[in-house]
């Protein structure tokens, strides 16, 4: 009786954790609710306006008349390959392809105004379309601003016009990167070089201020990086839980020699904006399964923001990025200013290839300790079979084998319970009326017996956590996003379309509970135990295909290992046999 209060209290308490994530998705704070919070202040600031530190140059505050997203009348909210009429004000367009990207900067301050990601579908019923990520229209507007400050003297920022030799480039067979030259110069006698680099099966991009200083005086600048964009509504999101939206951060601990990750959401800027002088580290825009990171150098000082940022006509944007510490490059001298850029899906191994901690921006909650080591099986899984819904059943079968001896302690524990069965009903019959002298009958039987009725509930809670991290692996892994498996099972990561696996997994476990069946629960918890597997399946119907095929699998191992056990233990006698006799 206690192991079925205890897988109760466990069921419980699974169905509260998720019935709180779908909690925080329904009343979480609005992007028209962070707008009326932000007023007017964050559309006339710029937050790389101020700086609180020598080494970090400061930017005047953006100009009037600054160009931004027009409004556009349609009211969609996905993101599409189409090419949409561009409503920032732009000059020369150049267009990049690369085996990952394909890429149009403008010649207007050199920005990143559409960004695809090729053999990335928008959705799973657009597979041939490409998403963008980087995109200058409304209503997803999201664009890349990059340039160079200077002390007394005019430098090239995101409004100035760069030169381009060429309209058109393509990283071609056998070209390992592809670099893309974009130049400025002024009366002065100030020659800037902007280099973008791309390279072969990578969503790293290179960002090079190459600076020519051939005037009579020394010129002190500074570099500055930053992604702005408006609200985006996440659609097709997993279930029971908000996607994260928002600025994320490699944080440098107070000693300097250990760092952290950190977020904001987007709505919490406005109360929270981010502000901190650094060596080292990365900030990023976060969007679900994607990201637009910036990595300054990591042997230099760096002042790393983030803001509300009204987008005209789109109110709720923001802003992020990092200024870097000024250097002075003399005169008939010239200098490098480096930063990396990072646009798209959050693929752990290409991320932790870029920059220190940029893999934490893959984000498994509370139980990133095992959801890590179940994604690291699970992805060398799928490099054996090549399809992710065989990865998760063989995933089943693993994990099934590793607690196969709490298990069979578990179903051990319910066997000896069946065989004190009767004499428990005698002492609930001799001491119904007196609990405190049942209780005290029954801890006497189980110290004369040497039995702890709880010895079967440990195992079950061991194994919630797994259970739980799986789940996290399947919301955050961008490697399963539309990723199929068999017949109408064609995206793990979206709920099953026809709700057939939730009525497998509600009869596999209506089976299991007769396997498990228990003669000492009362009425009321064995109308309960009837109830549960029918209310699970509807609650499951929800959850992502992935995660369902999974509770599947395990409940029809548990039925074959159970039926394997209580014949050792029949055989042992203390089965089902022993129980009966």
């Amino acid at each position: 009786m206690e192991n079925i209060r205890f897988g109760l209290l466990c069921a419980v308490g699974v169905l509260c954790f998720f019935l709180y994530q779908a909690w925080q998705t329904d009343y979480a704070p609005t992007h028209a609710d962070a707008t009326s919070a932000n007023g007017q202040t964050s559309s006339q600031q710029d937050y790389a306006s101020s700086s609180d530190d020598d080494d970090v140059p400061s930017l005047s505050s953006a100009p009037a008349g600054e160009d931004g997203p027009e409004q556009r009348s349609d009211s969609r909210r996905e993101q599409t390959g189409q090419d949409d009429q561009p409503v920032v004000g732009e000059a020369d367009q150049i267009h990049v392809v690369t085996d990952k990207l394909d890429v149009i900067i403008d010649t207007r301050g050199g920005d990143l105004r559409k960004v695809e990601l090729r053999g990335v579908p928008v959705s799973s019923e657009k597979p041939d379309t490409n998403l963008r990520l980087i995109n200058d229209s409304a209503p997803n507007f999201f664009i890349t601003q990059s340039g160079l400050v200077a002390d007394g003297a005019s430098a090239p920022d995101h409004r100035s016009t760069y030169r381009s030799e060429q309209k058109e480039y393509e990283l071609e067979d056998g070209q390992d990167s592809l670099e893309v030259p974009l130049t400025w110069t002024n009366d002065a006698g100030h020659e800037v070089t902007k280099v973008y680099t791309f390279n072969r099966d990578s969503y790293r991009i290179g960002l090079n201020h190459k600076v020519v200083n051939n005037a009579d005086s020394d010129w002190r600048l500074s570099q500055y990086v930053r992604f702005w964009r408006a609200p985006f509504e996440i659609t097709g999101d997993v279930p029971f839980a908000q996607a994260f939206f928002g600025v994320g951060w490699y944080n440098q601990a107070e000693d300097g020699d250990s760092y952290s990750y950190r977020t904001e959401s987007h709505e919490d800027l406005a109360e929270n904006p981010l502000e901190l002088t650094q060596q080292g580290g990365w900030v990023a825009m976060i969007q679900h399964y994607f990201i637009g990171a910036v990595i300054p150098p990591a042997d230099a000082k760096a002042r790393f923001f983030g803001q509300p940022k009204d987008v005209p006509n789109a109110s709720g944007g923001f802003a992020t990025g990092f200024i870097g510490a000024q250097q002075n490059v003399a005169a008939g001298a010239q200098s490098d200013f480096e930063a990396t850029l990072f646009v798209g899906p959050k693929i752990s191994d290409a991320l932790d290839a870029t920059a220190p901690g940029l893999g934490l921006t893959v984000d498994y909650g509370w139980l990133t300790v095992i959801g890590k080591p179940i994604f690291w099986v699970l992805e060398h899984l799928h490099a054996l079979v090549g399809n992710w819904g065989v990865a998760i059943i063989l995933l089943t079968f693993l994990i099934k084998l590793v607690f196969y001896k709490l298990s069979e302690t578990q179903y051990r524990a319910m066997a000896r319970m069946r065989k004190f069965a009767p004499r428990m009903q005698q002492l609930k019959e001799q001491y119904g009326d007196d609990r405190q002298k049942l209780q005290s009958k029954m801890m006497e039987l189980y110290k004369k017996e040497g039995f702890n009725p709880l010895a079967g509930c440990w195992p079950m809670l061991v194994q919630m956590p797994v259970f739980i991290s799986l789940y996290w692996v399947l919301r955050e892994s961008v490697e399963l996003r539309h990723a199929p498996f068999m017949l109408w099972i064609q995206d793990l990561s979206a709920p099953d379309p026809y709700y057939i696996l939730p009525v497998v997994f509600g009869v596999t476990m209506f089976l299991q509970q007769k396997l498990t069946a228990n003669v000492t629960m009362d009425p009321m918890q064995q109308r309960i135990m009837q109830i549960m597997p029918v209310g699970l399946a509807v609650f499951f119907a929800f959850f992502p295909a992935g995660l369902v095929l999974y509770w599947c699998t395990n409940n029809l191992l548990s039925i074959a290992q159970q039926w394997y056990i209580y014949r050792k233990l029949d055989a042992e006698g203390l089965g089902h046999k022993a129980a009966s006799s």
